[in-house]
Parts: structure tokens; sequence; C-alpha cells
């Protein structure tokens, strides 16, 4: 049983008495026997993550005997007792016997709201809405319903090491916005709970507890939840209000609402990985109705390029297949098949913005309003009308998030141009180039669904129509299409292009290796070889 944010448990009750149950079996000492009389308090709570029964001459009292609900039953004996039977506590460390309570009510209708409060938290923690601290819900979670096991499993190895960690927290971009959002927005987290949904390393709720927050709960799923805690304990004036607890966001369960939500959900192209769905899933479950989410929304860009030394680069990748002598191996006929292979590899690197032959288009994605579902398959129109005459080699993409603070609204962006992330951008590329013509309109479609990996396949349709006189008549003049797997990337990490301001867009076939020669004498004069490159920049543009 979910409860909802308006919905009260009934936490506190007042009993005429308490007592051991004696067990024959049972070597406890007079000392551990407890007897309390009227009156005693029985409280419920989650306040460290585990739901717990607590009997004490009042709610706070210290030698208040501590049950776990969790593994609890309770009995009715009568119409005024009842027995509660805990297992070995893993609470208070004791021997691993059963132990049993008698417990007294003042009437009835106490005994029977003292019943039904039992089996509310116990449902509760049943469900996996108030599990301890890193604890997981034995049922199966959404996340374990829609992701393969074994994609989870390398997910959360990899974000587990140190390593990692620290490429992210060495993007200064990234990093240095986040910590600005928070810094600048103090108002926003001052005396406020907050939840870091996947807090890796723990550095933004380091943030958060930075600006007085009142206390952070940082969620982390991989074994990076340790290294947190550490790195947490050793900054005590702030680790003090920063809880880490190792767990799903799926099946974890916070002792209070939050005030606010901080969380780097962003993936390539702002959605893979599927972590999108999980500060989603996390909004529902743990944000306060109105509450803040750093991020606030996200937005994906989208304008066709033209790149003539990228396309060239990717079809001649190929060419290897095209041997027909390889050890006595003719290896055509798998030729086309790895043409389109490697043109179904979205291509992630930086590019320069003179790329672009159209103003961007975006989409927007509101993590305050969205829903999940939403989420597993995302369909954008498209429509740009071209700016130059030139071949379009397909679609580049890239996003930017908004933190929409109550003082200062600030974006992180990954555009081509803006300094680099370790995101960078992503590109489309069509094994089938279209031609255009300034001013013509260029249409199509991004469809990207959801799989199992963690990421998304993605559909590209572009075309282009008939343009000039009886245009609106002349329909569609080319169309090209292509698929393409997120979760399968092409990194190009190599040296910058020398692109220059204007590209000559017309066709050209593909470099064959036999026709670029270079002679070793040519290699030991700097120059020579400088005026080379620019000559074959040149001829690829």
């Amino acid at each position: 049983m979910e409860v909802s944010v308006g919905q009260k448990l009934q936490h506190e009750f007042t009993l005429t008495s308490v007592s051991d149950i004696a067990s024959s079996s049972s070597s406890s000492s007079p000392a551990s026997v407890v007897s309390l009389s009227s009156p005693v308090v029985a409280r419920f709570s989650a306040d460290s993550g585990v739901v717990e029964l607590r009997f004490g001459p009042d709610s706070e009292a210290s030698d208040a005997v501590t049950v776990n609900i969790r593994t609890a039953k309770l009995f009715k004996l009568g119409p005024v007792q009842s027995v509660c039977i805990a297992e070995g506590s893993e609470i208070t460390k004791e021997e691993s016997y059963s132990r049993g309570f008698n417990i007294w009510f003042s009437n009835i209708e106490e005994s029977r709201a003292f019943h039904v409060a039992f089996e509310q938290w116990k449902t509760e923690t049943v469900q996996g809405s108030c599990l301890p601290n890193g604890a997981v819900s034995t049922s199966k979670s959404k996340f374990d319903d829609k992701i393969e096991p074994s994609s989870a499993k390398m997910y959360f190895h990899y974000y587990g090491q140190l390593l990692h960690q620290q490429n992210m927290l060495q993007d200064y971009v990234r990093t240095g916005t986040y910590y600005a959002a928070v810094i600048e927005n103090r108002a926003d987290f001052a005396g406020r709970i907050v939840v870091d949904v996947g807090a890796g390393s723990g550095i933004l709720s380091l943030f958060a507890a930075q600006a007085g927050a009142k206390h952070v709960y940082a969620v982390e799923a991989s074994e990076m939840a340790e290294y947190a805690r550490k790195l947490i304990e050793g900054n005590p004036s702030l680790g003090q209000r920063i809880t880490v607890i190792k767990g799903k966001v799926e099946e974890v369960l916070l002792p209070v609402k939050a005030d606010i939500m901080i969380s780097e959900p962003m993936g390539t192209l702002l959605v893979n990985e599927r972590m999108l769905e999980s500060y989603v899933i996390a909004r529902n479950r743990f944000l306060v109705p109105n509450g803040k989410m750093f991020p606030t929304i996200g937005r994906i860009h989208m304008a066709p390029f033209s790149d003539e030394y990228l396309f060239v680069e990717i079809a001649n990748k190929a060419l290897f297949w095209q041997q027909q002598n390889y050890y006595g191996v003719d290896l055509t006929p798998l030729h086309g098949q790895a043409f389109h292979g490697y043109f179904s590899q979205p291509v992630v690197d930086a590019f320069d913005p003179r790329l672009l032959v159209a103003p961007a288009m975006h989409h927007v994605i509101d993590f305050t309003q969205v829903k999940e579902e939403d989420l597993f398959e995302i369909d954008i129109p498209l429509k740009f009308v071209a700016s130059v005459g030139t071949r379009v080699h397909g679609l580049a993409c890239w996003f930017d998030v908004l933190f929409d603070g109550s003082t200062v609204q600030r974006w992180l962006t990954t555009a081509p141009g803006a300094p680099t992330t370790h995101w960078y951008q992503l590109r489309c590329v069509l094994s089938q180039p279209l031609y255009v013509m300034a001013g013509q309109e260029i249409t199509g479609h991004l469809h990207m669904i959801a799989h199992s990996a963690q990421s998304y396949t993605i559909y590209l349709t572009l075309s282009t129509k008939m343009w000039g006189p009886g245009a609106e008549q002349g329909g569609l003049f080319q169309s090209s299409a292509c698929k393409v797997d997120l979760k399968e990337p092409y990194y190009r990490m190599s040296q910058p292009q020398p692109y220059p301001l204007v590209q000559d867009q017309q066709p050209h076939q593909l470099l064959q290796p036999q026709d670029i020669n270079i002679q070793s004498d040519d290699l030991e004069d700097t120059e020579l070889l400088q005026q080379q490159t620019h000559s074959s920049g040149a001829h690829l543009q």
C-alpha cells in the first residue's frame, strides 16, 4: 500500500500494560525481561528508514523496547489482549531467539485500532516503501520489470567505479553548473528536505548541504554508495545532515517527503540509460506537491547538418569488405551489410556548429509533469527550412536542462560551439544524403522507442519537398531514413577537422586507399605536409 501525501497513519497508542512472554526454552536473565505498567506508549515510526514499533513509558524513552515490524506478527488473544511475536532483532543485535510480548488495551476500540495500524505499517514495509537504508524489496520493482538483468548489472558496475565518477566530476561545465544552480538558489535548499536521486559520489548532496539543507537523503543503487558514505563522513560539518541510502529509487523509502529533488539523470541525447524514468518515479514517490526539481525541464535540440568528412569516414570503413582476395576469400558478399551497419551507429563527438544547415528546433520534456510511460516512446515531428544549398548528411542533436530556481534560472547546455561536456553532441548519419536548396523545406520524424537494454532505438526519416514554382502540387522530392541504436554509439574522438567557413557542396566519390599517395620524403617537411593537408581538405569539402 503506497500511502498518498495527504493520508496519515496512526502512529501512537496508549496501552494498559506490556510484558514479556517467558519462554521455557529461553535462557533469558531476569534483567532482560520487560514489564511495563500503565501508562505504556506504543509508537510506530520510520525515522531511520526502518518501520519500528517501540514500547516504553513514553515515545522517546531511552529504555524503550524496539520491535522490527518487518519480521513481527500480532495475534489477538481476547477482546483487550494481544500478543506480539518478534523474531531475532536486526536492530538491537540480540540473540536470534523469537521474543513475545503480552499487550493489554483499555478497550475493544483501542485494540481494534492498534491491529489496523499494525497491518498498515507492516504492509508499507512489505511493499518496499519503508525499507531500511540500502535494503531492497523482495517483490519485483518497476525497474526489474522493464530492464534486462545483464544491462542493469553492467550499468551499476560501471557507475560503481571511481574512475567513471572522476570523469563526470572533471566535467567542470557539468559540475560547475550544478554547483552554481544550488548555491545561487539557497532559498530553495535552506531548511529543506532534499533527495539526491542516483547520488553517485554524493557530490550533489554535499552541494545541497552547503546551501543549508535541513537533511539530504542520497539514494544510490551501485557500490558507489559506499564511497559516497566515506566521502560524506570525511566532511563531517556537512555529512551530519546527509544520509546515504543504498538501493534503487523504485524500491527504497524515505522517512519523510522531500521539498526538493536534485539529480543528474541525463544521458546521451538526454534520454539514454533511461534514468529519466527513475527521476520521474522518485518524484511521484518522494516529492511533496509542488516541490522543486533540479533540473526542472529538459530540451532535445535538432537540426540537419552537412559534413562530407564524416560521411566519407563512415562509408570508407566498409571498404575492407570490398576485398576479393583476402587470404583467398572474397569478402564482397558482406559489403552491403557492413556499409549499412556502420551507418546504424549514432556518432558522438563535438562538431563545428557551422555544419548546421538550418535553424534548430527543440522538443521539451517537463520533468515536473511528464509521466513515466511518456518516456517509453517519443515521436518528434521535424520541420526545417534550409539556409544554404548543400547535401544533408543527417540530423544533429544535443540537449540542455533548466534549473528553475526561485532566485536564479540557470541552463546547462551541450550545444555545439558551447564549452564541451562529457555528453558531447550526437549525430544520426544517413547512408543516402539529401540535396537541398536555400529556402527549401525539410520535413521528417525522429521516433525513439525505449528498449530493455536501458536505451532507445531511433528511427529517423528526413524528406525534402519540391522547390520552386509548382512546389505545392509537387509533393516530396526525395527521402532518406536510418535506424540507429542509441546504446551502440561511435565515439569519434579524433582531432577536429579543419572545416572552412563555406564548404563545397558537390557530391564526391568515396576515397580509395590507393588514391592517397604520401611520399616518405614529404613526412620530413612540415610545411609541405601542412600544404597537403589543406589541399586534401579542399577536395573533401
